[in-house]
């Protein structure tokens, strides 16, 4: 897939932008806070509907404006595809292919984008929400109709706690509150797919991560990934109490690859039996996928808390690429595009240099960068110079080198 014209309206610093990319390397180069990663974030935007900066859409919509338009030409092979997503401050956003309204989630169908931002480094160091979010993205990506599932599950969650806390506040103990089956039947249902298909997407995982990590580190340092189950007793630090210490895996967790979706219903139904107690105390639902954790590993040891600062930036950046070997070969679209957002500053000289080796391989990657000398040279064959949101053409900017 490549992107072949970018065009914004009122999107962050941009009251309007436009903006040629060809394949391969492409280089957004200008001083920090100049609108670099606001593209990326565009382009990213149609691909996960959703900002990786951001958690809600208002802050993409320029100041004094209630909407902000992303549209984007897109070559498939000898095919064109012509995307549009207005993001609206307030309210539901919309969607446009090939001039016809569609649904928001339509888009990602025609869009696949892997960006890697300094953002990542949540993944491997923050809260369990930043790795759930990781791994929940990439899920629609590959196979889009489990934003429903996702979606459904939220709506489930937020309904079934929310009973909980009037419980809580009535006084009502145990099984006096006998609408909460229903809601833990739909709760079942829904978790157990997204539980399953977590579970598949970390077993489909383990042999690329492996391989980026050994690539980009120059090392084996056997990187490993792991579901950590609520359902199966795992404790996770989701109970706001500040806590750092690890996710802990039962003694005989689910298997990754060969656990059944009944096993895992059944382990959800004992799981909140177990915590009705507790969960009628609390006000909260204490078990299910909004709070497990995907466990990262090196050498034996969990990334969070063990690694080095080099340590983590790598398998931050190992998960995104093996995002897109994934996507890749589920792919008819082709490559996705592989966005590298302010990364090389990051990065010592020998992973610079082993990071553009493997990004050459793509059919488009976008590059932002605040120092023309921070990409390596063989990245730079199209320079695109940003200033003050606006695109400039050849010429009117000195290279930014220093």
């Amino acid at each position: 897939m490549i992107v072949e014209h970018l065009s914004l309206v009122d999107f962050r610093n941009y009251a309007a932008a436009d903006v040629e990319l060809g394949p391969g390397p492409n280089v957004f180069v200008g001083r920090n806070g100049q609108g670099k990663t606001n593209l990326a974030e565009a382009i990213g935007f149609l691909a996960t509907l959703g900002s990786h900066r951001v958690s809600n859409d208002a802050p993409m919509v320029r100041d004094g404006a209630e909407a902000a338009i992303i549209r984007a030409r897109l070559a498939h092979g000898e095919r064109r595809v012509q995307l549009e997503a207005q993001v609206n401050r307030q309210g539901s956003n919309k969607a446009r292919v090939n001039g016809a309204a569609v649904k928001p989630t339509e888009l990602p169908r025609y869009a696949q984008v892997v960006l890697f931002a300094p953002e990542d480094l949540q993944i491997v160091r923050g809260d369990p929400s930043a790795r759930r979010r990781f791994a929940d993205q990439l899920l629609v990506q590959r196979t889009p109709r489990m934003a429903g599932v996702i979606s459904d599950y939220d709506r489930v969650l937020k309904q079934r706690t929310a009973l909980l806390k009037s419980a809580k506040a009535r006084g009502i103990r145990g099984d006096a509150l006998s609408t909460l089956d229903v809601w833990d039947d739909k709760l079942v249902s829904l978790g157990t797919q997204l539980i399953s298909a977590r579970l598949a997407l970390a077993t489909d995982l383990a042999t690329p991560l492996a391989a980026a990590y050994t690539a980009i580190a120059g090392a084996d340092h056997r990187p490993e990934i792991e579901w950590a189950l609520s359902v199966a007793g795992a404790v996770t630090d989701e109970d706001g109490d500040g806590g750092s210490a690890p996710a802990s895996s039962p003694d005989s967790p689910p298997d990754s690859a060969g656990t059944s979706a009944e096993r895992i219903a059944d382990l959800f139904r004992q799981a909140l039996a177990a915590k009705r107690t507790s969960e009628l105390e609390r006000g909260l639902t204490l078990v299910g996928p909004h709070r497990d954790d995907l466990l990262l590993r090196i050498r034996g040891l969990p990334v969070k808390g063990y690694a080095s600062h080099g340590e983590s930036w790598s398998v931050a950046l190992s998960l995104r690429l093996a995002s897109a070997e994934l996507l890749r070969a589920d792919s008819r679209l082709g490559d996705p595009v592989l966005i590298l957002d302010d990364v090389f500053a990051e990065l010592d000289t020998d992973r610079r240099a082993r990071l553009a080796q493997l990004a050459a391989g793509y059919e488009q990657v976008v590059v932002t960068a605040a120092v023309e000398g921070d990409v390596p040279e063989a990245l730079r064959a199209r320079m695109v110079r940003v200033e003050a949101g606006r695109i400039l053409d050849p010429g009117d900017a000195e290279p930014t080198d220093a």
